[in-house]
């Protein structure tokens, strides 16, 4: 088969192929825009001086400090994760309809090399087109942004650009990685002139082997601090301390998500257990029938939750420490409190995970979406059998809202669990001593006055536990709910759609 022809092949299709492939395009694309904002703040280069000189050319002390921009780039990747999770959810959509019209393909003569090669070719092609138009979005706006201040400061790094390896790292790497995973993806997969079938038949329910991984990602956490406190003048553990911190955060991201499919399966025993309306037990059915579907649909939900659980935790240690000092210095009358740095740059933090919670919304609504879309010959089925369409809809909100509420209630103490390791458990103020100026500045300047109106103030050392930020968890929990039921709600509009008795004669 010649590339054209294959070429020619991989983006034919009906409507819902085109969709699936500008879906696949724009999670490409957010993935690069992602993927070069962070490579453009690591390309600031460190201005000359000591280790602590700063880029004053930026007015966020994000970008100025040098200590912090890994960080901040590290944040910047985090945000790839539910945008890959959406790309993943968007290449499954129609899958029914592509399934059978590979099918058709091997029943003219295609082999089945043929026919994983078109499978990759369409994923790869839109992942490179998305990729190029975010290149493109990402030049032009970096001409845009450049809007220097009066005093010559600019509010983003405009002003430097990656290297060239880089930058095609990004634009052809994404879609090779996205092409590769297509490949292992396909690898339990036959297409035959017959259709398609996959090995993924599983008899047992899933173990709680998720439960290893969480506590192995909890205690990585725990040990970073005694790490970070016992590393010696020559820094011969700091290459400890980011392993850690990525392996951590890794095995505890999969450990939910592996967990949820155990959520899912148990949920779906109790409903068949207790439940005595129609719907809770066709829920029950679907859940105990394919219970990684909950872990493959709240993927990236759940990532996001978890960093936002950190992050929750880090801003109670910082509000804590604010608090007790501002106390603290009004008991000595002094005025003022911890470095307001610290609090605002979480307000950043807790808009990238409002942002990743944004996503992952999306990346849920395709992938009810396309199981309602899957599934429509058999809801048609039941509706033509006396099955109401009410009964339905309740059943696909049962099938979403089981195993939601509890694997966010999961990602949210994890992620608590572990920005909890990362910072103390106890915060303190006080435990020494401030002058204290009692007329006007120049008069305690003045030798002969300032034994006269300076005074010696000591503060007691004061200790106070960081509460656990149940507030702040309840807003994420709640936000997390409510994309939950917006993407029900989105999915039942397509179900009324998807139960029309024509259904019946779709092949």
């Amino acid at each position: 088969m010649r590339p054209t022809t294959l070429l020619r092949l991989a983006l034919a299709g009906t409507r819902t192929d085109t969709a699936r492939v500008v879906l696949t395009a724009l999670s490409a694309l957010l993935a690069a825009l992602a993927g070069l904002t962070a490579l453009t703040v690591l390309a600031i280069e460190k201005p000359a001086g000591d280790a602590w000189a700063q880029s004053e050319q930026y007015r966020n002390a994000l970008l100025r400090e040098p200590g912090l921009r890994g960080g901040t780039a590290f944040a910047l990747l985090m945000l790839m994760i539910p945008v890959l999770a959406l790309a993943g959810q968007c290449a499954r959509l129609g899958a029914p309809a592509r399934d059978r019209r590979l099918a058709a393909l091997r029943l003219a003569g295609a082999t089945p090399g043929q026919v994983t090669r078109l499978v990759v070719l369409e994923t790869g092609v839109a992942a490179l087109l998305g990729t190029l138009v975010g290149l493109g979005v990402y030049l032009v706006g970096r001409d845009l942004l450049h809007r220097p201040d009066a005093q010559g400061r600019l509010a983003l790094p405009t002003d430097v650009l990656p290297s060239t390896g880089a930058l095609a790292g990004v634009v052809l790497g994404l879609p090779v990685v996205a092409a590769l995973a297509t490949v292992l993806m396909l690898r339990t997969v036959t297409t035959s002139p017959l259709g398609v079938t996959r090995k993924a038949a599983r008899e047992r329910g899933p173990g709680p082997w998720a439960g290893l991984l969480i506590g192995f990602g909890v205690a990585s956490f725990a040990v970073i601090r005694p790490v970070v406190n016992s590393i010696d003048d020559d820094g011969g553990l700091t290459w400890l301390v980011p392993l850690l911190f990525a392996v951590g955060a890794l095995a505890a991201m999969i450990g939910v998500v592996i967990g949820t499919g155990w959520l899912s399966y148990h949920c779906g025993r109790l409903l068949r257990r207790h439940a005595r309306g129609p719907a809770a037990l066709l829920a029950a059915g679907r859940l105990m029938a394919d219970p990684w579907a909950g872990s493959r649909t709240f993927a990236a939900l759940l990532a996001a939750l978890i960093f936002g659980g950190g992050a929750a935790a880090q801003r109670a240690y910082f509000g804590a420490k604010d608090q007790l000092e501002r106390e603290q210095n009004r008991v000595a009358g002094l005025d003022g409190g911890t470095n307001p740095f610290y609090l605002s740059t979480m307000d950043y933090v807790d808009g990238a995970i409002a942002v990743a919670i944004l996503i992952a919304t999306g990346g849920l609504i395709v992938a009810l979406v396309e199981g309602i879309v899957a599934r429509r010959r058999a809801y048609a089925a039941l509706v033509a059998t006396g099955v109401p369409r009410a009964t339905l809809s309740r059943s696909v909100a049962w099938q979403a809202l089981a195993p939601a509420v509890p694997a966010i209630l999961l990602a949210l103490t994890v992620g608590t669990l572990l920005g909890r390791g990362l910072a103390a458990a106890e915060v303190s103020a006080g435990g020494g001593s401030a002058m204290i100026c009692e007329a006007t500045a120049a008069l305690c300047a003045d030798p002969a006055t300032s034994a006269q109106y300076n005074r010696i103030v000591h503060i007691p050392e004061v200790q106070r536990a960081v509460p656990v930020p149940l507030e702040h968890l309840a807003w994420l929990g709640a936000g997390a709910l409510a994309a939950v039921l917006v993407t029900i709600g989105v999915g039942l509009l397509f179900l009324r759609v998807s139960t029309a008795l024509d259904e019946l004669r779709t092949t």
